[in-house]
C-alpha cells in the first residue's frame, strides 16, 4: 500500500468526509457571546469523539474560558518518528448582520456556484473546514495503513475568535506535552486563491492613540480662528509629517531592525505574478501608496507601516458648529517585521509627538501594547518537504509568502515551545470570513486533504 492507496481513499470518501464537516458547522460554537457558552463545550466534545473513532488518544482540557481539545497519535515508525502539532480552532465569529445571509448560517449546505461547488454555513473556511480537512487526510492514513505516518499532536482552541485569552497559560502549562518537531498551522489560504502557499513571515503589530490638548476650552471660531493654533490642524500636520514624500516613515530609529528580503525570497515572490492593478481595482483605486521604491508584494508583505485608523475632535454632528475645539486625537497602528520591537516603536511615535507639538500643547496617550512580527526559518526540512508535496498536488508550484496581517499563534509555538510553524492553508479570497455568507469551496476541502496526505508521507520521511 501506498500513498496513492490513500489519495484513493480520499477521493472515495469525499462524500463521507462533507457530512462530518457539516455536522460540526451545524453546532454554533460562538466564543465571544456568552450564550454560545454550552454550544463551544459541544463542539469539543464532538471533536474529541471524532479523533477517538479513529484511534486518537483524545481529551477535552477545561480552561478558564472555553475547552481546549489535545490529541495524540502515535505513527508507524513509533516515538523515535518525525512528530508534528497540528493546530486548529473550532470556535467561531458571530453571525450578525444576520439579515445579510441568504441561508441561516448555521444550517450548512453544499451549493452549486458559478465557480464550482461550495460548502456555505458560519465556519466553514474559518477554521472548521481546514482543521477538518486535516483531519480527514489522518483519517485516510489510517484507514489504509492502520497508523499515522509520523507522530501527531492535535491540538484545537476555542477562543481563538475572542482574543485567545487561555491560550498561552494553556500552553505554558502544558508545554512538555505539546513540544514537537514542527507546528503545523491551518487558518490560512492559497496565493491569489490558485497558488498552495507556506506563510514565512507575519507582520507583527503596535497601537496608541495620540491626544492634542490646546486651548482650555472649545473656542468661537471667529473670536480665536487666526490668532490660535487648531488642534486639529496641529494633529492633521504631525500625522503628514509621520511620512517623507517616497512613502518612507520618518520616526527616528523606525528600520534599525527591518531586514531586507532574500534574494531567493524575492525571485519566488516576483515569479507569483501578482497582479497590483487588479487587486487595487478590486476596491475602486488605481494608485499605489507606500515606499516608492519597493514592489508591491514588499509593501504588502516584508515592509513595516504606520497607518492612522482614525481621527477626531471639536463638532462631528449634523449641521455646522463654528468651534475651534480644544482636542484632537488619532489612533495610530504600525504592522511590524523583522526583529522590530514593539515597545521600541511606541516611544519613537511618543517621542516625535513631544519634540514636535507646540510648546504650550500638551500631548497624552492611551493603550500603546504589541506583539513583533513572526518570521519562520525554511531551513527545517518540513518546509522543502511540504513545498514538493503542494506542488505535486496542485496545477501551481507551491511558492513561499508573506502575509501582511498578524497571526500570533506563530509566534505563541516560537517563544512557548521553541519550535518553528508552517502556515498552510486552502481559503480563497472570496471566502468571506468574519463576513455573512462564508464558503468554502469543495475544491479547497478535497484538494486540501490530499494536500495534507502529501505532507505527511513527505515529512514522514525524515
Amino acid at each position: 500500500m501506498s500513498l496513492n492507496d490513500v489519495l484513493s481513499t480520499i477521493d472515495s470518501n469525499l462524500p463521507a468526509a462533507t457530512d462530518r464537516l457539516l455536522e460540526l458547522l451545524r453546532i454554533p460554537s460562538v466564543s465571544t457571546d456568552p450564550a454560545y457558552a454550552e454550544h463551544c463545550q459541544t463542539a469539543a466534545d464532538w471533536l474529541v469523539a471524532d479523533l477517538k473513532s479513529i484511534g486518537v488518544e483524545a481529551s477535552k482540557r477545561q480552561t478558564p474560558g472555553h475547552p481546549m481539545v489535545v490529541g495524540h497519535a502515535e505513527g508507524a515508525a513509533g516515538k523515535d518518528g518525525p512528530h508534528v502539532l497540528f493546530y486548529g480552532h473550532y470556535d467561531v465569529q458571530p453571525v450578525d448582520p444576520i439579515e445579510l445571509w441568504d441561508r441561516d448560517p448555521f444550517d450548512p449546505a453544499v451549493e452549486d456556484t458559478a465557480a464550482g461547488q461550495v460548502i456555505r454555513g458560519r465556519g466553514s473556511s474559518d477554521d472548521k473546514g481546514q482543521l477538518m480537512t486535516f483531519v480527514e487526510a489522518c483519517r485516510a492514513w489510517i484507514a489504509v495503513h492502520g497508523a499515522l505516518p509520523c507522530n501527531i499532536t492535535f491540538f484545537f482552541e476555542g477562543e481563538e475568535e475572542s482574543g485567545s485569552p487561555s491560550l498561552i497559560p494553556f500552553m505554558e502549562e502544558n508545554a512538555a506535552e505539546l513540544t514537537s518537531d514542527i507546528a503545523l498551522i491551518c487558518d490560512t489560504g492559497l496565493f491569489e486563491s490558485k497558488v498552495p502557499a507556506i506563510i514565512t513571515m507575519l507582520r507583527g503589530l503596535a497601537g496608541i492613540e495620540v491626544e492634542i490638548e490646546g486651548p482650555s476650552r472649545d473656542l468661537h471660531s471667529g473670536m480665536y480662528g487666526g490668532l490660535v493654533r487648531n488642534p486639529l490642524h496641529v494633529m492633521g500636520g504631525l500625522i503628514a509629517g509621520l511620512h517623507d514624500e517616497n512613502g518612507r516613515i520618518t520616526l527616528e530609529g523606525f528600520y534599525d531592525d527591518v531586514p531586507e528580503l532574500s534574494d531567493d525570497i524575492r525571485a519566488q515572490w516576483q515569479g507569483l505574478g501578482f497582479d497590483h492593478g487588479k487587486f487595487l481595482g478590486d476596491i475602486g483605486l488605481t494608485e499605489q501608496g507606500g515606499e516608492v521604491e519597493r514592489t508591491p508584494l514588499e509593501k504588502l508583505w516584508s515592509r513595516p507601516t504606520c497607518e492612522v485608523n482614525g481621527m477626531w475632535g471639536g463638532y462631528t454632528g449634523d449641521g455646522s458648529k463654528t468651534v475651534l475645539p480644544s482636542k484632537a486625537n488619532a489612533k495610530i497602528t504600525c504592522r511590524l517585521v523583522g526583529q522590530q520591537d514593539p515597545d521600541k516603536v511606541l516611544q519613537s511615535i511618543k517621542d516625535y509627538f513631544e519634540a514636535n507639538v507646540p510648546s504650550d500643547y500638551k500631548v497624552s496617550y492611551k493603550g500603546g501594547k504589541g506583539a513583533p512580527a513572526a518570521q519562520m526559518s525554511v531551513a527545517h526540512p518540513a518546509f522543502e518537504q511540504s513545498r514538493k508535496a503542494l506542488s505535486d498536488e496542485w496545477p501551481n508550484a507551491a511558492a513561499y509568502v508573506g502575509c501582511g496581517g498578524s497571526i500570533p499563534i506563530a509566534g505563541f509555538f516560537k517563544d512557548i515551545l521553541g519550535m518553528d510553524a508552517m502556515l498552510i492553508g486552502f481559503g480563497k479570497d472570496d471566502d468571506q470570513i468574519h463576513s455573512p455568507n462564508e464558503k468554502y469551496d469543495m475544491e479547497s476541502f478535497h484538494k486540501g486533504t490530499r494536500s495534507w496526505a502529501r505532507i505527511l508521507d513527505e515529512i514522514s520521511k525524515g
